[in-house]
């Protein structure tokens, strides 16, 4: 029995679904273009009020609420705000939210440039998601985090397509990876089932698979080559590549938001 599965459907074209985006930054944004051109109806929120959203929703068809409206909108939420600002979203954002609806994280942790540094992502013991998911107090799946907004939005293939991009996607509640997985295939993209949510920082910043565009086959081979229990070195090792990413980005006068 192979460790990764790729989700594979015959349709692509799943039953329309309301789904609630929290942040409207560039993924949250891609995110809504393809969204609602698949059908879907979905409400979008970022922290300064719908009214902020006009443009946005005017590019891609989604209906700016606010976050609470959004978390309630159905089937699935996206969270996708900067990591440093996961503590500062409602307390009862999920509640009367119903168990059953998965909660996306697409965050990533970038201490130098935007979050600062989080004492309890600095030892390695924890993940982002599982940080973000402690805070939420909700089981998330981690997906969208990997692949750059752009393409996101535009690079998605029909499935079979050669070198059809592949996006990790790790959770602990099966049916919500599912779920999730379905959807990705839908927006254009092979599903790789990537383990448990303490399994995700094979697909954070500073790893192999991180902003790379991955076929299927090769993402398999590559979370399969780090193992699912990071060691030291591993950890040392891709957060000193994402010093030296953040770095480049600041000499270039690149703003994280």
């Amino acid at each position: 029995m192979p460790l990764y599965k790729i989700a594979t459907h015959e349709t692509h074209n799943l039953t329309a679904m309301n789904i609630g985006i929290i942040g409207a930054g560039h993924i949250g944004s891609a995110l809504a273009v393809r969204l609602t051109s698949l059908g879907h109806s979905v409400y979008i929120a970022n922290s300064r009020g719908p009214e902020t959203l006009t443009d946005l929703a005017r590019k891609t068809g989604a209906t700016p609420v606010t976050p609470r409206e959004a978390a309630r909108h159905g089937d699935i939420v996206v969270v996708t705000i900067p990591l440093i600002n996961i503590p500062d979203l409602p307390k009862d954002l999920f509640e009367g939210v119903p168990a059953d609806v998965p909660v996306i994280d697409t965050s990533n942790y970038y201490p130098l440039l935007r979050d600062g540094q989080i004492s309890e992502l600095e030892s390695g013991d924890l993940t982002e998601s599982e940080w973000v998911q402690q805070h939420l107090g909700r089981p998330v799946v981690k997906v969208f985090n990997n692949i750059y907004a752009a393409h996101l939005e535009q690079k998605g293939q029909p499935a079979g397509t050669p070198g059809r991009i592949a996006l990790p996607v790790a959770a602990d509640d099966a049916a919500a990876k599912q779920k999730v997985m379905a959807l990705v295939d839908e927006l254009g993209f092979d599903a790789v089932d990537a383990g448990s949510l303490h399994e995700s920082w094979r697909q954070q910043p500073g790893t192999p698979s991180y902003g790379t565009d991955m076929p299927a086959a090769e993402l398999q081979q590559n979370l399969a080559s780090l193992g699912t229990q990071r060691t030291p070195e591993q950890h040392a090792e891709f957060a000193a590549n994402q010093a030296a990413a953040e770095k480049h980005l600041e000499a270039q006068g690149v703003k994280l938001k």
